[in-house]
């Protein structure tokens, strides 16, 4: 491979300068809101990088209404090579504050706990982080202690961007017709508008949205959404005796029935699945408790989405005066049911990765990417690797050289493809 693809230092100040610039806006995502994209915010983001992709010479460059950026990066003088797209998302999670992101960089880790300039209790260990101890002498990336950094997945937007150029930089790479796409309200679940696998055009894609160097993931949760709805009976509390059906008491007692030692995300790890609360709002009369629903299989879905239905009918019958509804809604399914029919773009990523020196792993997904909804819809889209830990949280940090390894896969599976 020529000397100008596998370099990665030579990507390290582009890749820490593009993040810090990136994670310093705000585009938190908004699961209550019904636009699309969900915050105004997400759109000064977009905004940008349309800019920047025109900037860089991307061909094709365009804003779509519903929030995505396209471009692509013409063939270079090779036929017959697939057309890959590779995406990654602007929004960054609703569960942690988002505002005010101060990036910082840690030259040299030295191994040592880090500590936060605004939040002197916060801590990050390698003793409570074990990848961190890996990191030594690297440079990491993290927020200031009050805010995520936001490199879930502006690690990814880099990445892309730094790749981008690069290979706009040098058309002697010889290489197929890449798509490139920037995606909204990846983190709550409505990155993949239904208009986007034909924009896209590809034959194939990759989501760069995973965590420790060397993940190639072609397996994520099935996931259904659930709203449970619990109407009771109003009156004064003075004269309540006998009358009075209080909301809030039964979304109590829901909570209550779940199976606590087994079936909520505190207690679950590897392949088993979940059953989350993951908000509630309301009053005595009316109670409003949202759900998500996880498994890797449709059958442990569909036992919990069951299972969920049970609990309410069961306390519906404690209370005929209540009306209570369970509404499971299907939000996205495992990636593996479509990629384990034909492994091509996964083989194609971990031959890219060993001829790097990385040895792929490929270990199932706790959660879902938009590649898990592109592929259910016809474009295949295993996840790769961008170095970001500790996601959704103030101790989320990255490592600068495992960006720049995860910038040499993509250059590496583009030049690959384009082999006879």
């Amino acid at each position: 491979m020529p000397a100008h693809l596998i370099s990665s230092a030579s990507f390290d100040s582009e890749l820490e300068s593009r993040l810090v610039r990136y994670a310093a806006i705000d585009s938190q995502s908004d699961a209550g809101s019904a636009s699309g994209p969900s915050t105004a915010v997400q759109w000064d983001i977009l905004r940008l990088l349309e800019q920047e992709l025109t900037g860089i010479g991307a061909a094709d460059v365009r804003l779509t209404d519903y929030g995505v950026v396209l471009a692509t990066i013409p063939a270079t003088g090779v036929t017959g090579a697939p057309t890959i797209g590779f995406l990654a998302h602007v929004d960054t999670a609703p569960q942690f504050s988002a505002t005010g992101v101060k990036p910082r960089v840690i030259r040299r880790y030295n191994g040592g706990e880090i500590t936060f300039p605004d939040d002197p209790a916060l801590v990050l260990s390698p003793e409570a982080s074990p990848y961190l101890a890996t990191k030594i002498g690297e440079d990491i990336v993290t927020a200031s202690g009050t805010t995520l950094l936001g490199a879930d997945d502006k690690a990814g937007v880099a990445i892309l961007m730094t790749a981008a150029r690069h290979l706009l930089a040098h058309p002697e790479i010889p290489h197929g017709p890449i798509r490139i796409a920037f995606t909204p309200d990846e983190e709550i679940g409505r990155g993949v508008s239904p208009r986007l696998p034909a924009d896209l055009a590809a034959d194939f894609a990759y989501t760069f949205d995973g965590g420790a160097l060397g993940e190639i993931e072609y397996e994520s949760f099935s996931a259904d959404g659930a709203t449970v709805t619990i109407t009771g009976v109003s009156a004064h509390p003075g004269q309540a005796k006998g009358r009075m059906v209080n909301a809030i008491t039964l979304a109590g007692k829901l909570i209550s029935a779940l199976p606590q030692s087994s079936l909520t995300p505190e207690v679950t790890e590897g392949r088993e699945g979940f059953l989350h609360a993951t908000d509630m709002a309301g009053g005595s009369s009316r109670m409003v408790i949202h759900f998500i629903l996880r498994d890797f299989e449709r059958e442990g879905l569909a036992a919990k989405g069951a299972l969920l239905q049970g609990l309410c009918a069961a306390l519906a019958a404690t209370e005929p005066r209540a009306t209570i509804t369970c509404e499971i809604t299907p939000q996205y399914r495992n990636m593996r049911y479509w990629l384990e029919t034909d492994m091509t773009p996964v083989e194609l990523a971990r031959e890219a990765a060993r001829a790097l020196g990385i040895e792929p792993v490929s270990v199932p997904i706790r959660g879902g990417t938009d590649g898990s909804r592109l592929t259910e819809m016809g474009v295949p889209t295993p996840n790769l690797f961008t170095g970001m830990q500790e996601i959704h949280g103030p101790l989320e940090w990255v490592s600068v050289q495992d960006m720049a390894r995860a910038t040499e896969l993509c250059l590496g599976i583009v030049t690959r493809a384009a082999q006879p």
